[in-house]
């Protein structure tokens, strides 16, 4: 039976005031409209995070069968840019990468892009962020089919994000690859436990396959360029843009080796389901102005950044992922289509499975005990396991 993920994001919630991010809306969403137009998936976004366990969305009630006592649950929004309503679904996702980890060491690698691209993927996201997806994994998956590297292929996990430390736009693919794959005869090949693509190839490959589609999308009319970028509709101008990104050096950053034992994907779980800016990031709220850390990426020390709250929306609203989008994808052998099979033939091959699902199959209560040792069944009042969950949602009453 999977776990009703609604009702455990509903009952696993952040006890205290209102959140944070969820005030800067309050204070400053209705003075941001009247300076910028959101987009409708922007503006979806910003009022989940508004009515989020707010009352807005209706409540579910629970009735201690001992003491007749009555506790009443907000609804939460479980909108996917919402820093309230990750923490049930990123526990749940590593559970289930950590049963398709195979003997093997593992690699972090990060793909970005030149920041001046960055209007011009704004303006085209979906496209371009699947662009991103695409070259990214082309990259590894083509070098890592030469006998000089791996001569098979790996397993891919790759998250999109789109921003920086400091909410500037900052598009990047953090990919998990793993050192060993499968090769066109079905054999299990393995790397040494060092990183087995040099990062000036994967750059120099990398560079070529997103610009030479890049220009294929710009010449098949499919780009959208905004004002900033209107000058490139000329195509003498759009050909030098070209030329001077291909004459930057483009190097994707292999930032960690793992073991193979899991860490890797509890590693890429703090990025799967990770927002703009989390709650715990944010020092104050005024009316006015917010209040938040930041890494600083030369120095690698932590920072204080200050806002006005319509900045700091209109750079949190940017990182609103268009609808539909998937900002986590699988290649290789963990493709989804045959993942499946492969993963058989590698744990049959290696006489062994490295994990196995813990959560799988668990009921709601039985999930938040194993994960936060939360016992919903425990009344507060009496102390009982009398809490029975009515399972039906109410509409909240002006």
């Amino acid at each position: 039976m999977v776990p009703d993920v609604r009702s455990a994001l509903l009952m696993f919630r952040e006890a205290g005031p209102m959140h944070k991010i969820q005030q800067i809306f309050d204070f400053a969403y209705h003075d941001f409209c009247l300076h910028f137009q959101p987009s409708d998936i922007q503006a979806k976004a910003a009022h989940a995070i508004m009515d989020c366990k707010s009352g807005k969305l209706g409540c579910n009630v629970d009735t201690c069968e001992e003491c007749g006592y009555m506790q009443t649950h907000n609804n939460s929004c479980r909108n996917r840019s919402c820093p309230s309503c990750q923490a049930v679904l990123k526990e749940l996702w590593i559970d289930a990468r950590k049963a398709e980890v195979i003997d093997a060491p593992y690699f972090h690698l990060v793909f970005t892009v030149p920041a001046e691209l960055n209007p011009l993927i704004y303006a085209n996201q979906k496209l371009l962020y699947g662009l991103l997806h695409d070259c990214s994994a082309r990259t590894i998956l083509s070098l890592a089919s030469d006998r000089k590297y791996l001569g098979g292929t790996p397993g891919i996990i790759q998250v999109l994000h789109s921003g920086g430390q400091e909410l500037n736009l900052h598009p990047h693919i953090h990919a998990i690859v793993s050192g060993a794959g499968l090769s066109k005869a079905g054999q299990l090949v393995s790397c040494s436990p060092h990183f087995f693509i040099p990062e000036s190839v994967l750059g120099s490959k990398f560079r070529g396959m997103f610009l030479d589609s890049l220009h294929q999308l710009y010449t098949a009319g499919k780009l959208l360029l905004p004002d900033s970028c209107s000058r490139l509709n000329n195509s003498y101008e759009w050909q030098e843009f070209k030329d001077s990104l291909y004459r930057k050096t483009w190097v994707p950053h292999a930032k960690e080796t793992f073991n193979g034992f899991g860490n890797a994907i509890d590693y890429l779980g703090r990025y799967v389901h990770r927002i703009a800016i989390s709650n715990s990031r944010i020092l104050s709220v005024t009316e006015t102005e917010t209040t938040f850390t930041a890494r600083d990426y030369k120095t690698g020390e932590r920072k204080t950044v200050t806002l006005t709250n319509t900045e700091f929306l209109r750079r949190f609203l940017m990182h609103v992922l268009p609808s539909g989008f998937h900002k986590i994808r699988y290649y290789g052998f963990l493709n989804n289509r045959g993942k499946r099979k492969n993963l058989k033939i590698i744990f049959k091959i290696q006489g062994k499975q490295m994990f196995r699902s813990l959560y799988s199959g668990m009921k709601t209560e039985e999930l938040l005990l194993a994960l936060w040792d939360i016992n919903i069944r425990i009344c507060p009042c009496c102390g009982r396991e009398g809490l029975r969950h009515s399972g039906r949602t109410y509409a909240m009453r002006n």
